[in-house]
């Protein structure tokens, strides 16, 4: 059968709330949406009860989840990881690497293809992200050190030529040859985005006209405004609000970002222009303790506590343990933002920075049939992710309570 209907469901469209509505999926399209129950004899019924129906959580920044990390390398690792998040309500995520060498990096893309194709229980992959090397040392956060170098493109050159599955490349603009590199990634259609940086003002306006239109993981290992013998420059920050067509990702996990500068934040650049991400590395989903952040053969070690992983020094966070689900719910609890703004910073935004706004990030008909059913408390039920129910927590793999 190829046809789900459910019903009784509050459903989260670009016009407002259907209440009490029916959608119906058809080959892994939407192909109606309805204020009445529609009756199809051949469907399967999913009886919402009430609870909301929304575009399913689209995650483009993570590494990894359920004690694992893309950059594992194995297919085994990616298949876990999009199963594990999507238990949590995400239906299409971005693999995200760290600084590395070029062979590894290679290694992740080749791991990538191989499983990409396989992926048929767990949120889609969208492409891959490359986070680094070609960072500032300054601003190197839980990055390594040891691998983190100036934009070579001998290399990017090499690695670009042989896949077509990147879709962003995070750098800081301010090296030296960052600028070419900005401009390469947009000549490739491929996402350029600001982090790990301490640029200023004008080098950031440099990066904006080659093609860095995007902040990774706003506030974090960025620079603000900073003094220079008698003079105040303004960093990355200030110039993502002063660019109003910048597009910024947040951890909204409440520790990265305090509930004031989740405020500020969605006051300035407002619901268009943020998108949630979860960061996550291999410690979502997993009790706290002891992790690695990166490679289990050459990634750092870790500590999670509090709801957070850290460097073992506790001189610098080592990315999240978050889950999509509990962004949403902090934006509402901790920014006072609306329930449908804080599903769109995780849908509809998102879905426009990829590129993705056509097929994926809101509900209408003809797009694709990704889509999660939750409660008031943002716990999901369930999560269907092309038209395939991937997760329904009556099974054995029940998303955590917030």
């Amino acid at each position: 059968m190829n046809y789900i209907k459910i019903y009784n469901a509050n459903i989260l469209t670009p016009g407002g709330t259907v209440k009490e509505g029916t959608l119906v999926i058809f080959d892994g399209k939407i192909l109606e949406i309805s204020d009445k129950n529609i009756d199809i004899p051949a469907a399967v019924p999913v009886d919402a009860k009430g609870k909301y129906l929304g575009p399913g959580f689209i995650d483009m920044h993570v590494h990894g989840g359920g004690g694992h990390d893309f950059m594992d390398n194995t297919v085994d690792a990616f298949l876990a990881i999009a199963k594990k998040h999507a238990e949590y309500g995400t239906t299409a995520l971005m693999p995200t690497t760290l600084s590395c060498e070029q062979e590894d990096l290679i290694d992740t893309i080749k791991t990538y293809e191989r499983a990409d194709p396989l992926n048929l229980g767990g949120a889609q992959f969208v492409g891959l992200h490359i986070e680094g090397p070609y960072f500032s040392m300054a601003q190197k956060g839980a990055q390594d050190p040891k691998y983190i170098r100036n934009p070579d493109p001998a290399e990017y050159r090499e690695i670009l030529a042989g896949t077509a599955i990147i879709r962003r490349w995070s750098a800081a603009p301010e090296l030296p040859g960052a600028l070419d590199f900005g401009r390469e990634l947009k000549q490739k259609g491929i996402l350029a985005a600001i982090a790990h940086t301490n640029a200023i003002y004008e080098e950031v306006m440099e990066a904006w006209d080659v093609g860095y239109t995007h902040a990774t993981h706003f506030y974090s290992c960025m620079s603000g405004v900073s003094r220079r013998n008698a003079y105040r420059y303004a960093g990355v920050i200030e110039s993502a609000y002063l660019l109003d067509e910048m597009t910024v990702e947040i951890i909204a996990d409440g520790i990265h970002l305090p509930s004031a500068l989740l405020k500020l934040v969605y006051k300035i650049k407002g619901v268009e222009n943020i998108a949630l991400i979860t960061d996550a590395m291999r410690a979502a989903g997993m009790p706290a303790g002891k992790s690695i952040l990166g490679s289990l053969k050459t990634g750092m070690e870790v500590i999670v506590e509090n709801g957070v992983a850290k460097l073992p020094d506790r001189s610098a966070f080592a990315g999240s343990v978050a889950t999509a689900n509990q962004l949403v719910k902090n934006m509402i609890d901790l920014a006072d933002v609306s329930l449908p703004d804080a599903v769109r910073m995780m849908t509809e935004t998102p879905a426009r920075i990829l590129n993705l706004q056509h097929q994926k990030g809101t509900i209408a008909k003809g797009k694709d049939a990704d889509l999660i059913l939750f409660d008031k408390n943002l716990r999901i039920d369930t999560t269907i992710v092309g038209g395939r129910i991937v997760h329904n927590s009556s099974s054995s793999h029940k998303s955590a309570p917030l």
